[in-house]
């Protein structure tokens, strides 16, 4: 296996300023967005200033992705001013996916990268030790691993490098294939089993000592799923429950000290968080339940043994606090910032010091260090040092019927300096499909807007986050009703005055591509046409390829019954099979490094599209990846749209 990085240690940092007072206030935006006010492309094709960040056990650093001669890498820097950075730079063909701080001292980071395989081309992941200061890193058990690696279940909180890892052990029989559970000593690379693999069981789960509590097991020829569990790791373990797969299995994600845990459970319709005692995985009180939404997850408390909080997406992302200190803390934060949101995202192992995200659905923000015994927010970065706090498109959440009566969510940018009246319009479907759109900073979203352009993102069924029933109305309806529900968005926003129905096109990466793409090959022509155009970042045009890439060591045979479930008839929605019925021009981006929706997805589709004499265009990046990780790639997408855009649906 062939992996490339290289270090970049002792860099001095970036530009990062640090205010020592609360956060400005957001301009007010202008009444008309003329030329010579328009924000320019490159502005919106900045990279963010700092992704994920996470802030260090003791409260001194910042491990997050920052840019860096316009690419994302890792970086581990000061908090305050005047030290120096180191930061980790992986090879082109490298995904870091993941970091988190175990100790003052070290970090666990997970990798991917693609290779070669019996002669297939397959994703595989892989766990580094990293020294904070990025002096030392340690490659844990590479040669011991199987295709996936790098699956942390727990980390010490004693101040030690420790972590659990589940991973695959090798590839040549049954037992090395599942994966099991191993101490490792991220300073060292040592490692230890505590678990060791069993067979059809995938995930494993921890508590908050170390121990591997539950297993999980599917079995493929039964189509069944079930629980095992055990209380120390000394005890076997034992069978505790059996249902259809795993969303009928209460799963605890946290074990109390008291002998009971925590769990999510959507037998009333939507994920709820849930008391549960053991053995029996009896429901107790139910601790939270969001009206209309299902809960994302649950925030574990310093010690891993119980919850401080539960993460919950509504209209935007946020965490509902159950421990009351940190929910005052929250309050002052949100008085602080006004009108604008602040979400926590890290803190030290006291609590006592936390980094805080603020921004808008129309404003890219900035991340801010909050020291409650001072009472001060200091400024850390900009997301955007171009923009800082500038108010760009507002962003609004709205509700519209589907043809078939479901209600349908979804969020509508209206161009700044704009009459909100028969506006060109973008149809902007994310992707997943089983993933969401919520108000949030989007940079694809406002350059759009800044374009001239209503914008709608519509959370169309099969969606996340709106309960079970919302999520199997998806089933069997890739290409069908999830693309009609898109189509229902034009209608609605032209019924009410807002939308041009002769001036839309529809744009969208990933599933959002795939849509697109269906978009062109399954609509009328002419007047009966609800599009001009499409565009399609990586997006899927054969779904029965997509099914054999995702099984080849990715997903394995639970995935392929899950795609086969939401489209039966791979070839009759695969828009490659329909490229004669292509009827509006499609412009095509995907980059050669996409790991996730590989780029002969796109280069099938081009090459349908040339032999149906179809019009299309079609750009491959070479160092392209599926997130848009170097600025370069979000430029030359952002100008290439701009400019189809113009020709094609002009504002």
């Amino acid at each position: 296996m062939t992996w490339r990085m290289s270090l970049l240690a002792g860099a001095m940092i970036p530009t990062i300023a640090v205010a020592q007072t609360a956060p400005p206030p957001a301009s007010a935006p202008k009444a008309n967005a003329t030329l010579s006010d328009r924000v320019p492309v490159e502005t919106f094709a900045k990279l963010p200033g700092i992704a994920n960040p996470k802030l260090s056990p003791d409260g001194r650093r910042i491990a997050a992705k920052m840019a860096i001669d316009g690419v994302q890498v890792l970086v581990v820097a000061p908090l305050f001013p005047g030290g120096k950075l180191a930061a980790i730079k992986v090879g082109a063909t490298v995904d870091i996916n993941w970091w988190r701080w175990v100790g003052d001292d070290w970090l666990a980071v997970g990798i991917g990268s693609q290779d070669m395989l019996y002669g297939e081309e397959i994703y595989v992941t892989r766990t580094l030790g990293v020294k904070a200061d990025m002096t030392k890193i340690n490659r844990i058990d590479w040669n011991n691993s199987g295709v996936r690696a790098d699956e942390i279940l727990w980390a010490a909180r004693d101040g030690t490098p420790r972590v659990l890892l589940s991973r695959q052990t090798g590839i040549e029989s049954e037992s090395q294939w599942y994966p099991s559970v191993s101490e490792v000593d991220l300073s060292t690379g040592k490692t230890k089993t505590v678990a060791g693999s069993q067979t059809n069981v995938f995930d494993w789960y921890a508590d908050g000592a170390g121990v591997v509590r539950i297993g999980y097991r599917y079995e493929d020829d039964t189509r069944k799923g079930s629980l095992l569990y055990r209380s120390a790791n000394r005890d076997p373990f034992k069978v505790i429950a059996s249902a259809r797969g795993k969303q009928d299995i209460v799963i605890p994600v946290t074990f109390r000290a008291d002998g009971t845990a925590i769990a999510t459970d959507d037998s009333g319709g939507r994920d709820e968080v849930f008391e549960v005692s053991l053995p029996d995985l009896k429901l107790g009180k139910k601790l939270y339940g969001a009206d209309g939404y299902d809960v994302d997850g649950v925030v574990e408390n310093a010690t891993g043994d119980d919850i401080d909080g539960i993460t919950v997406t509504d209209r935007f992302g946020h965490i509902v606090w159950l421990n009351p200190k940190l929910k005052e803390i929250q309050d002052a934060v949100d008085k602080a910032v006004g009108e604008r949101r602040a979400r926590i995202v890290s803190w030290d192992r006291t609590r006592s010091k936390f980094l805080v995200q603020v921004g808008s659905p129309s404003q890219a923000g900035a991340l801010y260090f909050y020291d409650p015994a001072n009472g001060s927010m200091q400024r850390y970065s900009w997301q955007n040092s171009d923009l800082k706090a500038r108010t760009l498109s507002p962003v609004s959440t709205i509700r519209y019927k589907a043809r078939d009566g479901v209600e349908i969510e979804a969020l509508l940018t209206l161009p700044r300096g704009h009459s909100p009246k028969n506006l060109p319009l973008i149809v902007l479907p994310h992707g997943g499909p089983f993933a969401r759109d919520s108000e949030d900073w989007d940079w694809w979203t406002q350059y759009l807007a800044e374009m001239g352009y209503a914008v709608v993102q519509p959370n169309y069924r099969g969606s996340s986050g709106y309960g079970t029933s919302f999520a199997k109305l998806g089933e069997g309806q890739w290409g069908l009703k999830m693309q009609d529900d898109l189509d229902d968005a034009i209608v609605d926003l032209a019924k009410k005055g807002i939308a041009d129905p002769k001036r839309v096109c529809m744009a969208g990466a990933s599933y959002g591509g795939y849509a697109a793409m269906r978009a062109a090959q399954r609509n009328g022509i002419g007047d009966a046409a609800p599009y001009r155009c499409a565009i399609s970042y990586a997006g899927v045009s054969d779904l029965q390829a997509m099914q054999r890439y995702d099984g080849k060591f990715l997903y394995g045979k639970t995935r392929g019954d899950w795609l086969k479930k939401q489209a039966p008839d791979y070839r009759s929605v695969s828009p490659r099979f329909g490229a004669q019925t292509f009827s509006i021009p499609i412009l095509m981006l995907h980059g050669k490094e996409d790991k996730r929706v590989p780029v002969k997805q796109s280069r099938m589709m081009a090459a349908a599209l040339k032999e149906a004499s179809k019009s299309f265009e079609y750009i491959e990046q070479p160092l392209g990846d599926h997130h848009f990780t170097r600025g370069e790639d979000r430029l030359e997408f952002l100008k290439a749209m701009g400019a189809f855009l113009t020709k094609y649906n002009p504002a």
